[in-house]
């Protein structure tokens, strides 16, 4: 075993050319980031989930009765033996020969069959009560972090001048506000990690799940070799955007329409910018240019970086998602009204129609279209979560 933490702990790959870590080591002159110190992330996890239980129940749950939100779920599919045995074991969205298999069988017309499934699938889907109980915890989180993320930054010289990230690095002091910032963020995306798996499932689990392991590695890793300097601008601005998307989604599920728009408008505008623009002409520019200048590459260094770079795919495929929304909710617009975060029905983030026109959309339309009326939703679903990333 102290072969093994030997080796995974070996200074060169972690440090800068000539920097041990006894040179790192607490001081009565200075503090700096330990290893031992981010073990606080597991209790204070757990409370922040606790936290959000009681947010949930006692805060925003009143709050969405307030707004008339009905913690009514779907409508119940009647019991039926042989559809709920193909729903469980089989498939939950049947093809054509399957349905018109289970009318010969049933003697039922393909259209109640269809309807069945539907109100089936419908009854795992969360009330909007629910959903909107979680945007609002999310939304007063990101509000939180991101304003004391503000607070902290104005007051320090990085925020002016990124060079100053590494500026006699790694022998930079560990102050309080900076220890709490990155304590309380890595917190967070570890109760995300565990809370994901009992959360409103939507189509994008796995690449939130990847989103959050690569920010709690993330975050992890700035934090053992110091590079907590630039890890909070990159926090910070991955902050910025995700409070109007929850804000968002809560006046969608209070059918407020014009606001459900209006910040739809203003994330989109302010994810494309931070993320597409700020991120990597800011704090791209400074790990891969700034620091090779002062500092130099070393094997911790390449890590890093290419962590960065990740994410920064991950915001390239989120933003492609948020234009194509926001395209198609543009050209429904034209034809009527318009509402960004319902461009089509998504099949695991809403609760489908049961409509008569939706039921007649089933009818007589051949499985392409069918995938257009649903495949396209998968966006919806991206879009819902996505982007909330390091925040989303």
């Amino acid at each position: 075993m102290a072969g093994i933490l030997a080796w995974f702990w070996n200074e060169r790959f972690w440090l800068p050319h000539n920097v041990t870590w006894a040179d790192l080591k607490n001081t009565e002159e200075a503090t700096f980031p330990q290893a031992e110190d981010l073990y606080l992330a597991f209790p204070l996890a757990f409370c922040i989930f606790m936290v959000r239980l009681l947010f949930e129940r006692f805060v925003a749950k009143p709050c969405a009765i307030a707004l008339n939100i009905q913690a009514s779920g779907p409508q119940i599919a009647q019991p039926n033996a042989i559809l709920e045995k193909v729903f469980t074991a089989i498939t939950k969205h049947p093809d054509e020969k399957r349905l018109e298999g289970l009318s010969k069988q049933l003697d039922w017309d393909v259209r109640s069959i269809q309807r069945w499934f539907r109100q089936r699938r419908n009854q795992e889907k969360p009330s909007t009560l629910t959903r909107f109980c979680e945007s609002m915890w999310r939304f007063s989180f990101y509000l939180y972090v991101f304003t004391y993320g503000v607070r902290f930054l104005k007051k320090t010289p990085w925020l002016w001048n990124t060079r100053h990230c590494w500026y006699n690095y790694p022998y930079q002091p560990l102050t309080t506000d900076l220890h709490y910032y990155y304590i309380l963020e890595l917190s967070f995306y570890w109760s995300l990690m565990f809370s994901q798996f009992t959360d409103i499932k939507r189509k994008d689990f796995g690449i939130m799940f990847l989103h959050h392991l690569v920010s709690v590695f993330l975050i992890t890793f700035s934090y053992v070799n110091n590079m907590a300097r630039v890890g909070t601008l990159v926090l910070c601005l991955h902050d910025s955007a995700d409070a109007l998307l929850e804000a968002a989604k809560m006046a969608n599920y209070a059918k407020f329409q014009k606001m459900c728009d209006l910040l739809f408008v203003m994330f989109a505008m302010v994810f494309i910018t931070t993320r597409l623009g700020i991120f990597p002409l800011w704090v791209l520019n400074t790990t891969l240019f700034e620091s090779w200048e002062i500092v130099g590459p070393y094997p911790s260094w390449w890590v890093f970086n290419l962590l960065l770079l990740l994410i920064q795919g991950l915001n390239c495929f989120w933003s492609y998602l948020i234009v194509k929304i926001a395209c198609k909710a543009i050209s429904k617009g034209k034809a009527g009204k318009w509402n960004p975060l319902h461009v089509s029905k998504d099949d695991r983030s809403d609760i489908e129609s049961s409509s008569d026109e939706e039921d007649s959309e089933h009818l007589g339309k051949n499985s392409h279209t069918a995938t257009t009326t649903n495949g396209t939703s998968g966006t919806n679903g991206y879009l819902l979560t996505g982007p909330c990333s390091m925040d989303d």
